[in-house]
Protein backbone atom coordinates (compact mmCIF):
# COMPACT_ATOMS: atom_id res chain seq x y z
CA UNK A 1 0.00 0.00 0.00
CA UNK A 2 2.63 2.06 1.02
CA UNK A 3 4.46 1.58 -2.63
CA UNK A 4 1.23 1.79 -4.32
CA UNK A 5 0.59 5.67 -2.47
CA UNK A 6 4.27 7.25 -3.52
CA UNK A 7 3.27 6.12 -7.28
CA UNK A 8 -0.02 7.80 -7.09
CA UNK A 9 2.51 11.02 -5.48
CA UNK A 10 5.01 10.84 -8.17
CA UNK A 11 1.98 10.66 -11.11
CA UNK A 12 0.21 13.62 -9.48
CA UNK A 13 2.93 16.86 -10.64
CA UNK A 14 3.34 15.44 -14.27
CA UNK A 15 -0.31 16.49 -14.99
CA UNK A 16 0.18 19.49 -12.99
CA UNK A 17 2.64 21.79 -15.96
CA UNK A 18 0.11 20.37 -18.90
CA UNK A 19 -2.98 21.73 -16.72
CA UNK A 20 -1.46 25.31 -16.13
CA UNK A 21 0.29 25.44 -19.66
CA UNK A 22 -3.36 24.59 -21.01
CA UNK A 23 -4.95 27.27 -18.70
CA UNK A 24 -2.50 30.01 -19.80
CA UNK A 25 -3.60 28.79 -23.26
CA UNK A 26 -7.38 29.03 -22.46
CA UNK A 27 -6.86 32.74 -21.04
CA UNK A 28 -4.61 34.17 -23.34
CA UNK A 29 -7.46 33.31 -25.99
CA UNK A 30 -10.25 34.99 -24.16
CA UNK A 31 -8.59 37.98 -23.90
CA UNK A 32 -7.81 38.28 -27.81
CA UNK A 33 -11.27 37.72 -28.60
CA UNK A 34 -12.57 39.99 -25.83
CA UNK A 35 -9.63 43.11 -26.35
CA UNK A 36 -11.68 43.56 -29.99
CA UNK A 37 -15.07 43.82 -28.25
CA UNK A 38 -13.78 46.07 -25.27
CA UNK A 39 -12.04 48.37 -27.57
CA UNK A 40 -15.38 48.43 -29.79
CA UNK A 41 -17.27 49.22 -26.49
CA UNK A 42 -14.69 51.55 -25.26
CA UNK A 43 -14.71 53.71 -28.41
CA UNK A 44 -18.86 53.50 -28.59
CA UNK A 45 -18.98 54.88 -24.90
CA UNK A 46 -16.12 57.56 -26.57
CA UNK A 47 -18.44 58.66 -29.25
CA UNK A 48 -21.48 58.70 -26.78
CA UNK A 49 -19.78 60.40 -24.27
CA UNK A 50 -21.21 64.57 -23.52
CA UNK A 51 -17.67 65.28 -22.67
CA UNK A 52 -17.23 65.05 -26.16
CA UNK A 53 -20.40 66.52 -27.94
CA UNK A 54 -19.02 69.80 -29.42
CA UNK A 55 -20.33 72.77 -27.77
CA UNK A 56 -18.31 76.04 -29.30
CA UNK A 57 -17.00 76.85 -33.04
CA UNK A 58 -14.31 79.93 -33.00
CA UNK A 59 -14.16 81.62 -36.26
CA UNK A 60 -11.26 83.44 -37.24
CA UNK A 61 -9.77 85.35 -40.62
CA UNK A 62 -10.77 88.41 -42.08
CA UNK A 63 -13.90 88.78 -42.89
CA UNK A 64 -15.80 91.65 -44.21
CA UNK A 65 -18.88 90.35 -46.02
CA UNK A 66 -19.57 87.25 -43.72
CA UNK A 67 -21.17 87.36 -40.48
CA UNK A 68 -21.84 84.97 -37.34
CA UNK A 69 -25.70 84.87 -37.85
CA UNK A 70 -24.96 83.94 -41.96
CA UNK A 71 -22.23 81.43 -40.97
CA UNK A 72 -24.87 79.84 -38.18
CA UNK A 73 -27.59 79.88 -41.17
CA UNK A 74 -25.56 77.89 -44.02
CA UNK A 75 -23.18 75.91 -42.01
CA UNK A 76 -24.49 74.81 -38.62
CA UNK A 77 -27.17 72.71 -40.08
CA UNK A 78 -24.85 71.02 -42.26
CA UNK A 79 -22.53 69.44 -39.38
CA UNK A 80 -22.75 66.65 -37.57
CA UNK A 81 -20.38 64.18 -34.76
CA UNK A 82 -18.85 64.93 -31.84
CA UNK A 83 -14.77 65.86 -31.26
CA UNK A 84 -14.10 61.73 -32.62
CA UNK A 85 -16.92 61.41 -35.11
CA UNK A 86 -16.71 64.77 -36.67
CA UNK A 87 -15.81 64.43 -40.79
CA UNK A 88 -13.32 67.55 -41.03
CA UNK A 89 -13.77 67.60 -44.71
CA UNK A 90 -17.36 67.49 -45.07
CA UNK A 91 -16.77 70.76 -42.29
CA UNK A 92 -14.78 72.50 -44.48
CA UNK A 93 -17.55 71.91 -47.60
CA UNK A 94 -20.03 73.02 -45.11
CA UNK A 95 -18.35 76.18 -44.52
CA UNK A 96 -17.01 77.07 -47.78
CA UNK A 97 -20.88 76.71 -48.91
CA UNK A 98 -21.52 80.31 -47.39
CA UNK A 99 -21.75 83.16 -49.52
CA UNK A 100 -18.45 84.96 -50.05
CA UNK A 101 -16.23 82.14 -48.28
CA UNK A 102 -13.69 80.94 -50.61
CA UNK A 103 -12.01 78.48 -48.54
CA UNK A 104 -12.36 77.09 -44.93
CA UNK A 105 -9.66 75.17 -42.65
CA UNK A 106 -11.58 73.36 -39.79
CA UNK A 107 -9.68 72.01 -36.71
CA UNK A 108 -10.68 69.98 -33.89
CA UNK A 109 -10.00 71.29 -30.65
CA UNK A 110 -10.00 69.03 -27.66
CA UNK A 111 -11.85 67.99 -26.57
CA UNK A 112 -15.36 69.84 -27.24
CA UNK A 113 -14.42 72.75 -29.87
CA UNK A 114 -13.99 73.52 -33.54
CA UNK A 115 -11.45 76.39 -34.81
CA UNK A 116 -12.53 77.67 -38.09
CA UNK A 117 -10.60 80.21 -40.10
CA UNK A 118 -12.21 81.64 -43.19
CA UNK A 119 -10.87 83.00 -46.36
CA UNK A 120 -12.98 85.37 -47.60
CA UNK A 121 -13.60 86.69 -51.75
CA UNK A 122 -12.35 89.75 -52.88
CA UNK A 123 -14.61 90.86 -55.49
CA UNK A 124 -12.28 92.25 -58.50
CA UNK A 125 -14.92 91.92 -61.56
CA UNK A 126 -18.26 90.74 -62.27
CA UNK A 127 -18.35 87.87 -64.91
CA UNK A 128 -20.63 87.25 -67.80
CA UNK A 129 -20.26 84.02 -69.24
CA UNK A 130 -21.10 84.05 -73.36
CA UNK A 131 -23.84 81.58 -72.46
CA UNK A 132 -25.40 84.50 -69.77
CA UNK A 133 -25.71 87.55 -72.06
CA UNK A 134 -29.22 87.17 -72.47
CA UNK A 135 -30.62 86.34 -68.64
CA UNK A 136 -27.72 88.08 -66.94
CA UNK A 137 -25.97 85.65 -63.76
CA UNK A 138 -24.92 86.72 -60.39
CA UNK A 139 -21.48 85.98 -60.72
CA UNK A 140 -18.22 87.52 -59.47
CA UNK A 141 -14.20 86.97 -60.31
CA UNK A 142 -11.95 87.13 -57.13
CA UNK A 143 -8.61 88.54 -57.23
CA UNK A 144 -7.52 84.97 -57.70
CA UNK A 145 -9.27 85.10 -61.11
CA UNK A 146 -11.83 82.56 -59.94
CA UNK A 147 -15.77 83.02 -60.16
CA UNK A 148 -18.25 82.67 -57.59
CA UNK A 149 -21.82 83.07 -57.36
CA UNK A 150 -22.66 86.03 -54.79
CA UNK A 151 -25.43 88.70 -54.57
CA UNK A 152 -24.41 91.69 -56.99
CA UNK A 153 -26.27 94.12 -54.57
CA UNK A 154 -23.49 93.70 -52.21
CA UNK A 155 -21.36 95.12 -55.16
CA UNK A 156 -23.38 97.76 -56.77
CA UNK A 157 -21.60 100.49 -55.60
CA UNK A 158 -18.05 99.50 -56.33
CA UNK A 159 -17.97 99.79 -59.78
CA UNK A 160 -16.51 96.32 -60.45
CA UNK A 161 -15.55 96.04 -64.90
CA UNK A 162 -17.36 93.33 -66.14
CA UNK A 163 -15.36 90.48 -67.89
CA UNK A 164 -17.27 88.47 -70.51
CA UNK A 165 -15.77 85.82 -72.12
CA UNK A 166 -15.97 82.01 -72.65
CA UNK A 167 -16.08 79.55 -69.40
CA UNK A 168 -12.53 78.89 -68.16
CA UNK A 169 -11.35 82.43 -68.97
CA UNK A 170 -11.93 84.68 -66.45
CA UNK A 171 -7.95 84.45 -64.75
CA UNK A 172 -6.54 85.17 -68.29
CA UNK A 173 -9.35 88.07 -68.83
CA UNK A 174 -8.42 89.73 -65.25
CA UNK A 175 -4.59 89.83 -65.96
CA UNK A 176 -5.44 91.39 -69.48
CA UNK A 177 -7.89 93.89 -67.89
CA UNK A 178 -4.86 94.55 -65.41
CA UNK A 179 -2.51 95.54 -67.94
CA UNK A 180 -4.76 97.54 -70.28
CA UNK A 181 -5.84 99.51 -67.18
CA UNK A 182 -2.00 100.50 -66.42
CA UNK A 183 -1.77 101.23 -70.03
CA UNK A 184 -4.85 103.67 -70.24
CA UNK A 185 -3.85 105.52 -66.96
CA UNK A 186 -2.33 108.11 -69.09
CA UNK A 187 -4.97 108.92 -70.79
CA UNK A 188 -7.56 108.60 -67.45
CA UNK A 189 -9.90 106.23 -69.69
CA UNK A 190 -11.49 103.42 -68.03
CA UNK A 191 -12.57 100.06 -69.20
CA UNK A 192 -16.30 99.61 -68.20
CA UNK A 193 -16.53 96.33 -70.29
CA UNK A 194 -13.78 94.03 -71.69
CA UNK A 195 -14.90 91.11 -73.94
CA UNK A 196 -13.30 88.29 -75.20
CA UNK A 197 -14.89 86.02 -77.99
CA UNK A 198 -14.60 82.46 -78.56
CA UNK A 199 -12.29 83.05 -81.27
CA UNK A 200 -9.90 85.19 -79.44
CA UNK A 201 -10.40 88.38 -80.21
CA UNK A 202 -10.31 91.27 -77.66
CA UNK A 203 -12.63 94.06 -77.50
CA UNK A 204 -12.73 96.97 -74.81
CA UNK A 205 -15.98 99.30 -74.12
CA UNK A 206 -14.53 102.63 -71.75
CA UNK A 207 -16.91 104.40 -69.39
CA UNK A 208 -17.01 107.05 -71.98
CA UNK A 209 -18.73 105.27 -74.54
CA UNK A 210 -15.83 104.40 -76.72
CA UNK A 211 -15.21 100.60 -78.42
CA UNK A 212 -11.82 99.57 -78.57
CA UNK A 213 -11.30 96.89 -81.23
CA UNK A 214 -7.72 95.29 -79.74
CA UNK A 215 -7.70 92.03 -81.72
CA UNK A 216 -6.11 89.08 -80.66
CA UNK A 217 -3.04 87.83 -78.80
CA UNK A 218 -1.89 87.32 -75.53
CA UNK A 219 -1.79 90.04 -72.43
CA UNK A 220 1.88 91.50 -73.97
CA UNK A 221 1.03 91.82 -77.41
CA UNK A 222 -2.40 93.09 -76.71
CA UNK A 223 -1.13 95.49 -74.37
CA UNK A 224 2.20 96.83 -76.41
CA UNK A 225 -0.55 97.75 -79.39
CA UNK A 226 -2.89 99.67 -76.68
CA UNK A 227 0.06 101.56 -75.36
CA UNK A 228 1.22 102.70 -78.94
CA UNK A 229 -2.33 104.19 -79.18
CA UNK A 230 -2.06 105.62 -76.09
CA UNK A 231 1.44 107.02 -76.76
CA UNK A 232 0.21 108.59 -79.99
CA UNK A 233 -3.50 109.55 -79.28
CA UNK A 234 -2.79 113.07 -78.10
CA UNK A 235 -0.98 114.41 -81.34
CA UNK A 236 -3.33 112.38 -83.63
CA UNK A 237 -6.53 113.48 -82.42
CA UNK A 238 -5.19 117.49 -82.42
CA UNK A 239 -5.79 118.76 -85.88
CA UNK A 240 -9.54 117.43 -85.49
CA UNK A 241 -10.01 119.73 -82.93
CA UNK A 242 -12.58 122.12 -82.42
CA UNK A 243 -12.68 125.90 -80.69
CA UNK A 244 -14.70 124.20 -77.95
CA UNK A 245 -11.64 121.64 -77.36
CA UNK A 246 -11.20 117.92 -78.93
CA UNK A 247 -13.45 115.81 -80.40
CA UNK A 248 -15.22 112.87 -78.92
CA UNK A 249 -13.42 109.75 -79.40
CA UNK A 250 -15.97 107.07 -80.42
CA UNK A 251 -13.97 103.85 -81.46
CA UNK A 252 -10.64 102.61 -82.16
CA UNK A 253 -9.73 99.98 -83.81
CA UNK A 254 -6.38 98.80 -83.00
CA UNK A 255 -5.79 95.76 -84.90
CA UNK A 256 -3.72 97.50 -87.90
CA UNK A 257 -0.34 95.54 -87.64
CA UNK A 258 1.33 99.79 -88.63
CA UNK A 259 -1.12 101.68 -86.90
CA UNK A 260 -5.01 102.40 -85.99
CA UNK A 261 -8.19 103.58 -87.04
CA UNK A 262 -9.68 106.66 -85.44
CA UNK A 263 -13.37 107.86 -85.64
CA UNK A 264 -14.23 111.11 -84.00
CA UNK A 265 -17.75 112.00 -83.60
CA UNK A 266 -18.26 114.99 -87.06
CA UNK A 267 -14.97 113.40 -88.45
CA UNK A 268 -15.15 110.37 -90.91
CA UNK A 269 -12.72 107.39 -89.24
CA UNK A 270 -9.15 108.47 -89.97
CA UNK A 271 -5.80 105.58 -89.96
CA UNK A 272 -3.28 106.87 -87.78
CA UNK A 273 0.17 105.39 -88.46
CA UNK A 274 1.71 103.89 -85.98
CA UNK A 275 5.52 105.84 -86.36
CA UNK A 276 6.72 109.44 -87.57
CA UNK A 277 4.33 112.49 -87.22
CA UNK A 278 0.63 110.48 -86.34
CA UNK A 279 -1.11 113.95 -87.11
CA UNK A 280 0.66 114.25 -90.52
CA UNK A 281 -0.23 110.51 -91.56
CA UNK A 282 -3.76 110.63 -91.00
CA UNK A 283 -5.59 110.79 -93.90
Amino acid sequence: MATRSRNTSNRVPTALPFDIRLMNAVATLVFVLAAPVLLAAAIAWAVRAPLFTLRSIALDGDLARSNLATVRANALPQLAGNFFSFDLNRGRAAFESVPWVRQAVVRRVWPNRLAVTLEEHRAAALWEGLSDRDGGSDRLVNHHGEVFEANLGDVEDEGLVTLAGPEGSSAQMLAMWRRLTDALAPTEMRIETLRLSSRGSWHAELDSGTELELGRGGVDEVAARTERFVRTLAQATERFATAGGPRALLAADLRHPDGYALRLRGVSTSRIAAAGNAAAASR
